[in-house]
């Protein structure tokens, strides 16, 4: 057999190669080869308001109260968020906060602590 790659999503050993992508059998996941060693060079660069580089599992606070939609509250200027992911999209950083749960914010409304 072929040396075929795990899947770079569940890190399964069962893919297999269909065509011009590999599939995993587990999780589904469909990729090309050329595009994914592309994708990991082109790293998702997020800067905060004060322009530092933020990374996956900063500590961030809040600049500025805002609102959140569906809810009568506000996130507070200084609120603390821990262990922040980042993501691709107008909304980079995923989060939970405490006493609001799972939230996503722009980088331009946070800085590092």
């Amino acid at each position: 057999m072929a040396d075929l790659p795990n899947c770079p999503k569940c890190n399964s050993q069962y893919t297999y190669e269909d065509r011009s992508v590999f599939v995993c059998p587990e999780c589904a996941h469909e990729w090309n080869l050329e595009l994914e060693t592309e994708k990991i060079e082109d790293k998702i660069i997020v800067k905060d308001a004060n322009g530092n580089v933020l990374n996956d599992g900063d500590s961030v606070t809040i600049v500025k109260d805002l609102k959140v939609k569906g809810s009568s509250s506000s996130i507070k200027i200084g609120t603390k968020v821990k262990n922040i992911r980042l993501i691709d999209g107008d909304h980079n950083i995923d989060c939970k906060i405490d006493g609001f749960g799972s939230m996503e914010l722009k980088s331009e409304f946070v800085k590092k602590i």
